[in-house]
């Protein structure tokens, strides 16, 4: 009896450290996921400041003349 019990409990907490496992696995894919679109997002506003000082010396190039 005393065999049965252990390893009924040896199979439940094996199950749970499977899902804390997939847990942190797909917590770390999400925090992946979010870091590449805080990448994406820095390199679209870095472009849109690069663009608007292009334009911006543009203009002053433009305005000397």
């Amino acid at each position: 009896m005393k065999t049965v019990l252990v390893l009924a409990l040896s199979g439940a907490l094996a199950g749970c450290g499977v899902e804390t496992a997939s847990t942190a696995a797909t917590a770390a894919s999400l925090k992946k996921q979010e870091l590449q679109q805080g990448q994406q997002t820095m390199q679209q506003a870095q472009q849109k400041i690069d663009s608007a000082m292009q334009q911006a010396q543009q203009r002053a190039a433009n305005a000397d003349k």
